[in-house]
């Protein structure tokens, strides 16, 4: 049941993606950058596999700007919300919107462990990739700043996406439709970024819940 349900939200995708190319993609990643637990691997890979196969008229060059504009029209509402909101309307009516006062302490304590930085660094994580603007946007960083930093994360991390998704489409095995060589993927993946995750977020995460 849950893997024809996949099937079948991967084929809406795929087909959708062919009427409306580059602006799906900014979509769906300004959506993954913003309050929705999307994962942007799902997004980009597969049309990188299409535009590499010659089965999408869209380019690599495309793809990756098309992610990061998106990306960073994600964080930027994510920004301007905390900015605009403040932190005691944020952690009081966050929980509404899937933001944890335990997440934005944890986004808080990031960000002032990594300073500036943290936001360029902040784009190539699972997690706290959606929830860096909420520190930004509540101490007033510099927008442009913010929109540099996020605009160089976002793009190495949508070149690392389409590059993933090329070498994903060369093994004949998965193409064939063996799932087991699909887990082994996406194991490879989840275990890398799960390893960033928990080495330069989880930890400071964990020391601002105790603080």
């Amino acid at each position: 049941m849950l893997t024809e349900t996949f099937k079948q939200l991967g084929n809406w995708y795929l087909d959708k993606l062919a009427e409306y190319g580059y602006s799906l993609v900014a979509l769906l990643m300004a959506i993954e950058s913003s309050i929705v637990p999307l994962p942007s691997e799902i997004v980009i890979p597969p049309a990188a596999h299409l535009v590499h196969t010659g089965q999408l008229p869209l380019t690599m060059t495309g793809l990756v700007i098309a992610g990061t504009i998106g990306s960073w029209v994600g964080a930027s509402v994510m920004y301007w919300f905390s900015r605009l909101a403040g932190r005691p309307l944020v952690m009081r009516f966050g929980k509404y919107v899937f933001i944890s006062p335990e997440k934005v302490a944890g986004a808080e304590r990031w960000a002032t462990h990594y300073g500036q930085m943290g936001i360029f660094i902040a784009r190539l994580l699972p997690v706290v990739r959606h929830l860096i603007g909420i520190p930004a946007g509540i101490v007033r960083m510099n927008y442009l700043q913010y929109s540099l930093y996020t605009l160089l994360g976002s793009a190495i991390w949508s070149g690392v996406l389409c590059w993933i998704g090329v070498q994903a489409g060369q093994d004949q095995k998965l193409l064939a439709g063996d799932m087991h060589r699909l887990s082994l993927w996406l194991g490879g993946a989840v275990l890398v970024l799960g390893g960033l995750y928990y080495l330069l977020v989880h930890r400071q995460m964990q020391r601002a819940n105790h603080k």
